[in-house]
């Protein structure tokens, strides 16, 4: 016959009267935080500081605590209602994170590349990423492989040997007179330090803030995503996705273009209002 301890079964009521408890604090902790007033409040602004935020709570609970507002901020942003987009820089917006296609030659390059150069770091990824925000679909694609500088001839090198249409740090002449009329050509260039990549499938690759840096910055890789097409992809990536607006500017710095990136985003956001 099968016996229950007093004892198992007390444990099995404090189980219970544990998991009540906890169900109630989340019960009281969501009330709190007012989320449907603050998703209304908070919707058509484009961004928001903390600041405004604190006002927000202040306007409802008036003793409420700093410490309590900073918890609260930490919760929202747990729960998916509140996004940071830059330092004390907030939206509401249901953005997605983007990421880049990573079609199975990008896979093929990666192996060889990881066979080859163990301890490589890269970031690879496809120009025809663009397309999603363009307007005029380009023919021409780059599959751009960018590797540590001391690299970039070794790796150029050995995908020259194993017979792909390879280019290094081309220049816009190099591009109008030799790059082939093919559908996806490689070029190797270097990898900015502390570029913001992330890894998808294993693979390093390329984030939204990356492409939109480096399409201010080379106009020569990038030449089909320049002019209106540039401002077209900064106004359909802004509207789409979540952008790290800090991430953004410390690239836009290591490439030593914060400042006209900084007022070029400015206009196409001030565009948008």
């Amino acid at each position: 016959m099968f016996y229950i301890s007093a004892a198992f079964v007390f444990y099995c009521q404090f189980i219970d009267f544990y998991y009540i408890c906890i169900l109630i604090n989340t019960i009281i902790a969501n009330e709190k935080l007012n989320i449907e007033k603050f998703r209304d409040f908070f919707k058509a602004k484009k961004s928001f500081e903390i600041s405004d935020i604190i006002d927000f709570y202040l306007k409802i609970e008036p003793q409420i605590k700093n410490t309590t507002i900073n918890w609260r901020i930490y919760t929202l942003m747990q729960k998916g209602v509140l996004n940071r987009i830059g330092r004390g820089k907030y939206t509401v917006k249901e953005g997605r994170i983007y990421i880049p296609e990573i079609s199975s030659k990008i896979k093929s390059i990666h192996s060889k590349l990881s066979k080859e150069f163990p301890y490589l770091k890269t970031c690879i990824w496809n120009t025809s990423s663009f397309n999603e925000f363009m307007v005029h679909q380009p023919g021409r694609f780059y599959i751009i492989i960018e590797v540590e500088k001391d690299a970039t001839q070794s790796v150029f090198y050995y995908l020259k040997e194993n017979k792909y249409s390879v280019f290094i740090e081309p220049s816009k002449d190099l591009i109008e007179k030799y790059i082939p009329d093919e559908k996806e050509t490689l070029i190797v260039k270097s990898l900015v330090s502390e570029a913001p990549v992330q890894i998808i499938n294993g693979i390093n690759t390329t984030t939204i803030e990356k492409m939109l840096v480096d399409i201010f910055c080379d106009e020569i890789i990038f030449a089909a995503q320049q002019g209106s097409e540039m401002r077209n992809i900064f106004q359909e990536v802004l509207n789409k996705y979540i952008v790290n607006e800090n991430r953004m500017l410390r690239y836009a710095d290591r490439r030593r273009k914060k400042d006209a990136f900084r007022k070029y985003v400015s206009s196409i956001s001030n565009s948008r209002q």
